[in-house]
């Protein structure tokens, strides 16, 4: 097996081996994957994480040794909106966003392979499970940043991203697309008894899962569309306090911690 690790801020991640082909989801820094083929331009991965299989391209590939792959501990993410990580090996200087993996995290420092990486923001430990207070103020951060069909960062996320990254940095593990998450916790029978912290789902016409947003207090919800919004919901779904519409059917909420 071959195995890699994104160090740059976020890399695009295709469902295909093309630039112009649709991004499906993005790898932060310091998230690893394991090759399944090499095409030379474009690498077919699959994310360690959450085991989604897509498309990246080779030139922003960093190749892991099996030993380095084996040695490296994940337990600890940039816990800042927006945060410089500093390169000391060549002294180089980029930005990482919330969420980004700081692997083998010692003394504000992260390890990769012989290289470290100087970290000075705040963080969090994902082997500790947060309070649903935590992960309500989690979701607040993400507040306006716009939506982007498979992004995974305060600069463009998705609904199941979105739902994805805040569930992790407070020790939560969902999959990567809503029609995965739905398949976890338990139905809850009505919209009354939803609690903060739960995930509402919405389908289309034809009955597919398109939607995911974590409920709030009274019947609040906050979701990525458009961008990062707070609307209220009920039994029919979301009504948007913009267009004065329903924007999302509801299909049926769960309750996963």
């Amino acid at each position: 097996m071959n195995f890699g690790i994104c160090t740059l801020s976020v890399i695009p991640c295709r469902k295909e081996p093309s630039s112009a082909s649709e991004m499906v989801t993005q790898l932060l820094f310091g998230e690893t994957y394991t090759i399944i083929e090499d095409r030379e331009d474009w690498l077919s991965i699959i994310t360690d994480y959450d085991q989604y299989p897509c498309w990246i391209s080779a030139k922003q590939h960093t190749r892991l040794t099996q030993a380095e792959y084996k040695n490296l501990t994940i337990q600890t993410l940039s816990s800042e909106l927006v945060q410089v990580i500093n390169n000391t090996f060549n002294q180089s200087v980029f930005p990482i966003t919330i969420g980004a993996s700081l692997p083998n995290f010692k003394d504000h420092k992260a390890t990769i392979g012989d290289v470290n990486y100087s970290f000075e923001g705040q963080t969090t430990n994902i082997t500790q499970k947060k309070s649903i207070e935590d992960l309500k103020q989690t979701a607040y951060v993400f507040l306006n940043a716009p939506y982007l069909w498979g992004g995974r960062s305060p600069f463009g996320i998705d609904c199941s991203g979105f739902t994805q990254l805040v569930y992790k940095l407070n020790g939560y593990s969902l999959p990567r697309d809503a029609s995965q998450q739905v398949e976890l916790g338990v139905p809850l029978s009505f919209v009354e008894e939803a609690e903060a912290g739960d995930l509402a789902f919405f389908d289309n016409e034809q009955g597919a899962i398109v939607h995911v947003g974590l409920v709030l207090d009274n019947q609040h919800i906050i979701h990525a569309s458009g961008c990062v919004r707070i609307d209220k919901f009920d039994h029919y779904g979301i009504f948007s306090s913009d267009t004065k519409k329903y924007t999302h059917m509801l299909r049926v909420i769960k309750k996963i911690i």
